[in-house]
């Protein structure tokens, strides 16, 4: 018969809203109470929000949050919740000092901590610190030198925080040596393309190294560059799923185990574990109850469906905009609208992230923009149902021709700049937010213009490549049209050839290779870190292989100026990828 009902909370924390993530706490907790859950859990900081980046440093926010950890197991208490554990995520500091890193007691730590009865009774740090890609924890954190096993309903539960399961040893195989008959694991573990995959692969691996079932909570929502899916997951030991929560969605997600009842007279509290841990066990009081003492029932376990390839892609774009639009305090955003696809696949993200009734787009036009183009912009509109204008940058371009006499290139970045110089009027004026329509594609090559086309609080498409986008157009065409709705992007859209239309008769491909090319050589160069010579060695022509190299290589200065935009691959430009400006290496 089951013996533990797990409550493994899946929500959208807020970085630095304390209240509000507390409040979200109790919220979640009441929920999973009056399901008959015997343990409750919640994210990785899920007090603070994560990442907290450089908030780690300020004395303040760290007092503050170990201040609301004490408070809330309080105010869980004078709710009625206190009897039911609650696992949280919060931002505290060390208690001794780091032998490992030289740092002294009260540094700050990525912390959780386990609330009962209107206490804190036990409370641990990460023990594995990232320092890689979009992690660099180093800089903030001290480690976790302990293994905490907290029983719970005659269970003993051993707790850990996301890396530390990523990492081989440490906490699993602690929680191994300890004995334990769950390894519950909080995490805040953002998005990139494929990585549900990896969850599944690397749980079921720890699972069965620790010995036990392992739970697996995630966050969602999204933070500035970095979105988090959810995907949380519970595996036995053999690698079967039990329960598995949806991406991009909060969730209550319960699950009734089966595990084995933990020992009595246990006297090893202390005892050194592997990797230098020590083991710290708490006991809950109470007598053990069946997993269905609340209920008459067993609960319902979810096993959600995975999503396809572009659907989870959108998804992610969607929730990014969405958390960035919403926890910067924007009702509304604000889109340059072309006609073309880049343009036309923010406009149908933002309908589906804020609403059609808060997306403001404007066509802008100019002497060498196309009719049919006009005519796309419009009609993309009228799909949606989005607010739309026209404001003509002819005047504009003329009165600046005229006192500036430009020509060539200048005369086509003056239009870009122009229309970036409305978008940004407006914005004050009216107080969107303006979104940016480069692709990951352009943005590596430098074909964008500064203070132009780049202008925007944020770049929703910002690490998708160009091939990318007209897969995604037509996947959320298709999808429409399962819903029974009408299509949002014009099919002349998604079949035209791409252009600036920044002079007369202009394609992308004056300027570069085709995009299917160009986007497999980018993949090589920025995400495979790739040189020069082993590409060429793959297969590709050296012409060509060098003319893009040297373009990535000079657009590093453009591209520290854009916007951020959601994290989708592997590596982006920004937090994953970062190279001087200033350099003289042109090897690859």
């Amino acid at each position: 018969m089951p013996n533990l009902r797990l409550a493994l909370c899946q929500i959208d924390p807020w970085v630095g809203d304390l209240a509000h993530n507390g409040e979200e706490v109790v919220r979640w907790t009441r929920q999973a109470a009056e399901a008959g859950a015997q343990l409750a859990a919640f994210p990785e900081m899920a007090l603070t929000g994560y990442p907290v980046e450089d908030l780690a440093l300020r004395n303040s926010f760290v007092e503050a949050s170990r201040a609301a950890l004490v408070e809330l197991a309080a105010r869980l208490a004078a709710e009625g919740l206190g009897e039911l554990p609650v696992v949280v995520g919060y931002l505290g500091r060390s208690e001794r000092p780091s032998a490992k890193l030289g740092r002294p007691a009260g540094e700050p730590q990525n912390c959780a901590a386990v609330l009962h009865r209107g206490t804190v009774v036990n409370r641990f740090a990460k023990h594995h610190l990232p320092n890689y890609g979009v992690f660099d924890e180093y800089r903030y954190f001290v480690p976790g030198d302990q293994l905490s096993v907290l029983r719970v309903n005659g269970v003993d539960v051993a707790l850990a925080i996301c890396e530390d399961i990523w990492q081989d040893g440490g906490r699993v195989t602690a929680a191994r040596e300890a004995g334990a008959g769950l390894l519950l694991v909080v995490n805040g573990s953002p998005y990139e393309r494929n990585k549900d995959d990896a969850r599944l692969d690397l749980a079921r691996r720890r699972a069965a190294e620790a010995g036990c079932t392992l739970a697996y909570l995630n966050m969602v929502g999204g933070q500035d560059e970095l979105v988090f899916d959810g995907d949380s997951l519970v595996v036995t030991a053999g690698g079967e799923v039990l329960a598995r929560a949806p991406q991009f969605e909060e969730r209550l997600l319960l699950v009734d185990l089966e595990l084995p009842a933990a020992p009595g007279g246990r006297a090893d509290d202390g005892r050194p574990l592997a990797d230098g841990l020590r083991l710290v066990r708490t006991e809950l009081a109470g007598e053990p109850q069946p997993a269905q003492a609340a209920q008459a029932a067993p609960v319902a376990t979810e096993v959600a469906p995975r999503l396809a390839d572009e659907a989870e892609i959108y998804a992610a774009l969607v929730t990014g905009t969405r958390a960035y639009v919403r926890k910067n305090g924007f009702a509304s955003v604000l889109i340059g609208l072309s006609g073309g696809i880049d343009s036309a696949l923010v406009a149908a993200i933002a309908v589906d992230a804020v609403g059609a009734g808060n997306v403001h787009c404007v066509s802008m036009p100019s002497r060498y923009s196309s009719q049919h183009s006009r005519d796309d912009a419009a009609d993309l509109a009228r799909r949606t149902g989005l607010n739309f204008r026209t404001v003509s940058i002819a005047p504009m371009f003329d009165a600046f021709m005229e006192s500036l006499g430009l020509t060539g290139l200048a005369e086509e970045n003056l239009q870009s700049r122009l229309r970036g110089t409305v978008l940004m009027a407006i914005s004050n004026q009216e107080g969107h937010l303006v979104l940016a329509p480069g692709n990951k594609s352009e943005l590596a090559v430098g074909y964008s213009t500064l203070y132009g086309d780049s202008v925007g609080a944020y770049g929703p498409i910002k690490d998708v490549y160009k091939s990318l986008i007209f897969r995604l157009a037509r996947w959320r065409n298709e999808e429409a049209e399962r819903r029974g709705e009408v299509p949002p992007i014009p099919e002349n859209t998604i079949v035209k050839p791409p252009s600036a239309e920044l002079r007369p008769d202009q394609k992308d491909t004056d300027s570069l290779p085709d995009y299917d090319l160009l986007d497999t050589v980018l993949d090589l160069y920025v995400e495979g870190d790739q040189g020069r010579d082993a590409i060429v060695a793959a297969g590709f022509d050296a012409a060509v292989v060098d003319r893009i190299v040297r373009l990535v290589d000079t657009a590093e200065y453009k591209r520290r100026q854009y916007p951020p935009g959601p994290k989708i691959s592997a590596k982006g430009f920004g937090r994953d990828r970062r190279l001087p400006i200033t350099n003289r290496w042109r090897r690859g």
